[in-house]
């Protein structure tokens, strides 16, 4: 990733704001996203019944332009990369993959979107001769929640000391947990943001019945499936993908338990505690989590 200045975005790799050939003037769409409301009319006195209120698509609207004085060859050339950068076929015709808009604004760290781009044009081609090529662009963020543009992850064992299996006899007293502070517990994640986030997860076999949970929240994801040495299940939480597949491929949704929620499963703000069960005799499987804190604006 790229480093950004105040008033930068990055667009597929190519930056473009303060300091570049593509100079940014307004941007709309950084506020609050539309809402989709269902509200229903009350049949036999005015008014209405509100119903569930749900954020809709964030479309993010750039003006810009491409400024190469004198070089209309340079000008065409960055229209060109720009249309490469922003209509790649690995994202544009696989369906679910998303493209990532960055954002670094004065007073607050970079931050991303994720969608797909919905208009790259060229307004006007009269001033090209000049080296001069107006912009306008536009982003569907499918997801309307800012996300962390840098990931933070969490690898853990398999959890031998689940409370649910009690203490072995005999008890010596004084009766400890081993830990004498919470915090060292290897569990822990940190959202940082103001609303909850959507993990990633990954688990390496040998395994048999994963489950994974967030203590704060009781939220789990448990499978009825096993996994030999060198294979592994992927499992993608966030809006618009929510996918398990087995060995990067094979769709493993199947095997999720009737009480698994992808779409409740969160990360929720400030510090929550993963815990994860299963069987391998062998000890060598292994949790592997990952997010981004997610807050509700820029």
């Amino acid at each position: 990733m790229r480093a950004l200045d105040d008033y930068q975005l990055d667009v597929g790799g190519l930056v473009i704001g303060t300091g570049t050939l593509l100079p940014v003037g307004e941007v709309t769409g950084l506020g609050a996203p539309d809402r989709r409301t269902a509200d229903v009319d009350n049949p036999t006195d005015d008014g209405g019944f509100p119903g569930v209120d749900l954020f809709g698509t964030r479309a993010v609207s750039i003006e810009a332009g491409i400024r190469t004085p004198d070089d209309p060859g340079a000008a065409l050339d960055l229209l060109a990369q720009l249309q490469q950068v922003t209509g790649a076929d690995s994202i544009r015709k696989a369906a679910g993959a998303l493209a990532v808009l960055r954002v670094k604004w004065p007073g607050r760290a970079v931050k991303r979107l994720y969608g797909r781009w919905r208009r790259v044009e060229a307004v006007s081609m009269s001033q090209v001769v000049y080296g001069w090529i107006p912009l306008a662009l536009e982003f569907a963020a499918t997801d309307p929640r800012w996300h962390a543009d840098d990931a933070q992850g969490l690898l853990l064992p398999l959890d031998i000391s689940d409370d649910s299996e009690g203490f072995t006899a005999p008890l010596v007293d004084p009766i400890t947990t081993g830990v004498s502070n919470p915090s060292e517990r290897p569990g822990w994640v940190t959202n940082a943001g103001d609303v909850a986030a959507w993990p990633s997860l990954r688990i390496d076999g040998p395994v048999t019945n994963p489950k994974v949970w967030v203590v704060e929240t009781g939220r789990a994801l448990e499978l009825q499936t096993s996994l030999a040495v060198g294979e592994w299940i992927d499992i993608d939480t966030r809006p618009g993908a929510r996918w398990v597949l087995r060995n990067g491929s094979g769709n493993a949704a199947p095997a999720l338990t009737a009480a698994s929620r992808m779409d409740l499963f969160q990360i929720p703000p400030k510090t929550s505690e993963i815990r994860w069960t299963a069987t391998d005799y062998t000890n060598t499987c292994r949790l592997t989590l990952s997010w981004r804190d997610a807050y509700t604006a820029l």
